[in-house]
């Protein structure tokens, strides 16, 4: 299984709604829900390592912190935002890695099904 590339190459197809369970006490039954692609937001540099780093690297004496270079992997987990129809509520759900991901408006046939 590791270093399996037919793991990872395969394109995921993923619908573009999804009927499953809303936890949130509004509806608290399944609903159907939207599916996004979750993205990370902007860092804050308000947030508090960043300042804890920033004002570690004033003045003299270079990097202070280890810098990661040793990167190994070459995709990243792929995770859908879901939003609830009825009450808007989100959820988080991670799937598999792969290259390439893609949103459709059928259901797809097969393994890649979410």
């Amino acid at each position: 299984l590791f270093g399996c590339p037919s793991a990872t190459c395969h394109m995921v197809n993923a619908p573009k709604t999804l009927r499953t369970f809303c936890k949130s006490p509004k509806c608290n039954n399944h609903q159907v829900f939207k599916v996004t692609q979750y993205k990370a937001g902007k860092a804050s540099l308000v947030a508090q390592g960043k300042r804890r780093y920033d004002n570690k690297q004033k003045g003299f004496g270079g990097q202070t912190k280890p810098v990661f270079h040793k990167k190994a992997k070459t995709t990243k987990k792929i995770t859908l935002r879901l939003t609830c129809t009825q009450c808007k509520s989100v959820r988080l759900k991670p799937i598999k890695r792969a290259k390439h991901f893609e949103i459709c408006d059928k259901k797809p046939k097969g393994k890649a099904a979410y």
